[in-house]
C-alpha cells in the first residue's frame, strides 16, 4: 500500500489556490449539512514522522467550522488512561452527532511503535489489529463515518524533512530515533495498514512529500466523507419514515440464534435461607468482601459489577448489601435510566465507557448496556439490525474489560411472575414503598413473554467463559443477597 504513495506528486501554487476556491466552500457546505444530521465523522491523521500531520490538523481546523470540530491529540498516556482499557481514552474523546472529530494519533500509534521498539511478538500484534478492525466496524455500524489518512514519506524525503524541522526547532523528541528504524517502521506499518484496511473504514495513503498536494488530497477525502455521511443520514431517515407506515415487525426475526433449553426455567426459585442462616452468613461474607476490596485496590485490580433483573426483583437492596461491605472511597454506583440528549448523540456504549473504573476501583451498574438487547429490543427503540448486532459488540466491550484485568460479575435476578405480582401489590399498599411502583412497571409486566424471550437470548449469547452471567434465584431476597455476595467474592478471589 505504501508503494502507491511514492510517486512524488506535487501541485503548483496556482493549481492549489484554484482548487481551494472550490474545495473550501464545498467542505463548509457539507460540514453545515452534517451538523443537522445524527451522524458524525471521525478523521484519523496518522503516518510518517515529519509528514506534516500537525500542519494538516491545523488546516482542517481552518477550513471547517470550528464550532463543530473536536480535535484531540493522542501522545503520552496519562496515569488515568493507563489505569483503564486501551480504548477508553478514544471513547472519551469521541465526537457527538453532527460533529467532526479529528484524532492526531490514534489507536494505531501504540501497537506500531511497540512492535518496532519493544519487539512485541507477532502473536500479540496481530490480535491487536484484529481488535482495531472490530472496533472500527462497530463505530461504522453505529453511524460514525471513519476517515483514515496515512501520510507517507520515503526514507530520503523523511530525512530531508527532519533536517528542516531540526533547523526550525520543531523536531519531535523521538523523530531521530524513529528515523534510524525507518525500514522497520515501514515494514510494520505496511502490515498494519493491510490488516486494518476494510470496507467499513478503508485506509487512504497519501504522498506527503508536497504540502499542497497533501492538503488538497486530504481535503477532498474529508469532503467526500462528509457528503457520504449526510447522504447516509438522509437515506436512513427516509427508510425510517417508510417503516413507520408499515405494520410493526414481529418481535423476533428469523436468524441464526436458535433457542435451546430455557436458562431461566433451570433456576430453582424455591431455594430459601432462614433468618438465622442469613444473619450468620451476611456479616461473614461482608467482612470477606471488605478485605478483598482493599486487596484489589492494593493490587490495582478494577472491578465491574452489573445488575439486571425483573422489576421488583430486588436489585437495589442487593446492591446495598454489596456496598455496605465496602469503603465508600472504593466504589461508585451508576444508575442507568433513559439516555440524555448528550448520550443519544453518541454510540450507545459511549455512556458506559465513561464510567469504566480506574485500576483499584469498583463500579456498580444498576441496569447496564444490556438495555440495548432488552428494553430497546422489546419496546422497538432500536431497529432489529441494531440490537441483533449488539450481542457481538457487547461481548467485545466486556472482553476489553477482562483483557485489561478487571473482575467482571453480571447478575440477572430472576423472580416468578407470582412473586413479582406479590411485590407490586405490597408496593402499592405500603406508603414508603409507593414511589417504587409506576404505571410503566405494570405495562412491562404485560410484556413479560417478550422480555423473557429477550432475556433468554441475552443469557445464551453473552455469557463467555471470562464474563458469564449469574442467574440469581430471587424469590427469596435473603437467598439472593447471599448468592450475589458469594459470587462477587469468588470473582475477586479469582482475579487476585
Amino acid at each position: 500500500m505504501l508503494d502507491s504513495a511514492e510517486q512524488g506528486l506535487t501541485l503548483s501554487d496556482r493549481a492549489y489556490e484554484t482548487t481551494l476556491r472550490h474545495l473550501r466552500p464545498a467542505l463548509l457546505k457539507a460540514h453545515f449539512a452534517l451538523a443537522r444530521s445524527p451522524r458524525q465523522v471521525l478523521v484519523i491523521v496518522s503516518g510518517s514522522d515529519g509528514a506534516g500531520k500537525g500542519e494538516l490538523v491545523h488546516r482542517f481546523n481552518e477550513w471547517l467550522d470550528p464550532r463543530a470540530v473536536a480535535t484531540q491529540a493522542f501522545w503520552d498516556h496519562s496515569d488515568e488512561e493507563e489505569e483503564r482499557p486501551h480504548f477508553w481514552r478514544f471513547w472519551k474523546a469521541m465526537p457527538g452527532a453532527g460533529k467532526v472529530g479529528i484524532f492526531f494519533g490514534s489507536w494505531y500509534t501504540r501497537p506500531i511503535i511497540d512492535r518496532v521498539t519493544k519487539a512485541r511478538r507477532k502473536r500479540e500484534f496481530v490480535p491487536e489489529l484484529d481488535r482495531i478492525v472490530e472496533f472500527e466496524r462497530m463505530l461504522a455500524a453505529g453511524g460514525v463515518q471513519v476517515v483514515k489518512l496515512w501520510l507517507h514519506l520515503t526514507k530520503d524525503a523523511q530525512g530531508r524533512r527532519l533536517k528542516e524541522l531540526a533547523k526550525a526547532g520543531r523536531l519531535g523528541p523521538n523523530d531521530r530515533a524513529h528515523f534510524k528504524a525507518y525500514d522497520r517502521f515501514r515494514e510494520v506499518s505496511e502490515r498494519a495498514l493491510e490488516q486494518t484496511n476494510h470496507p467499513a473504514a478503508p485506509w487512504h495513503v497519501v504522498d506527503a512529500t508536497d504540502r499542497r498536494h497533501r492538503e488538497v488530497t486530504c481535503g477532498k477525502l474529508v469532503r467526500a466523507a462528509l457528503e457520504s455521511a449526510v447522504e447516509s443520514s438522509a437515506a436512513e431517515a427516509k427508510a425510517k419514515r417508510t417503516r413507520s407506515k408499515k405494520p410493526a415487525p414481529a418481535p423476533s426475526p428469523a436468524r441464526a440464534y436458535a433457542p435451546g433449553a430455557s436458562l431461566l426455567d433451570a433456576v430453582d426459585l424455591s431455594q430459601r435461607l432462614t433468618v438465622a442462616a442469613y444473619e450468620r452468613e451476611m456479616p461473614r461474607l461482608q467482612e470477606r468482601l471488605s478485605r478483598l476490596a482493599w486487596a484489589a485496590r492494593d493490587a490495582h485490580r478494577a472491578t465491574v459489577l452489573l445488575f439486571e433483573g425483573w422489576d421488583a426483583a430486588g436489585k437495589g437492596s442487593a446492591i446495598r448489601r454489596v456496598t455496605q461491605a465496602m469503603d465508600p472511597r472504593l466504589y461508585r454506583v451508576v444508575g442507568i435510566a433513559a439516555p440524555t440528549e448528550e448520550e443519544r448523540a453518541q454510540h450507545y456504549l459511549w455512556r458506559f465507557w465513561r464510567h469504566v473504573p480506574r485500576d483499584g476501583r469498583i463500579t456498580i451498574f444498576d441496569r447496564s448496556w444490556y438495555g440495548r438487547v432488552l428494553v430497546e429490543r422489546v419496546e422497538g427503540f432500536a431497529p432489529v439490525a441494531d440490537w441483533d448486532r449488539a450481542y457481538g459488540e457487547i461481548n467485545a466491550f466486556e472482553r476489553q474489560l477482562t483483557d485489561h484485568g478487571m473482575a467482571l460479575a453480571k447478575f440477572w435476578i430472576h423472580v416468578s411472575p407470582a412473586e413479582q405480582l406479590k411485590r407490586f401489590k405490597e408496593r402499592q399498599r405500603v406508603a414508603w414503598k409507593q414511589h417504587k411502583i409506576t404505571d410503566e412497571d405494570w405495562r412491562n409486566r404485560k410484556k413479560m413473554p417478550a422480555y423473557r424471550e429477550a432475556v433468554e437470548e441475552m443469557l445464551a449469547r453473552c455469557s463467555p467463559a471470562e464474563a458469564p452471567w449469574t442467574v440469581v434465584a430471587g424469590n427469596d431476597k435473603r437467598f439472593a443477597r447471599v448468592q450475589i455476595l458469594r459470587t462477587v467474592i469468588e470473582r475477586l478471589e479469582r482475579a487476585l
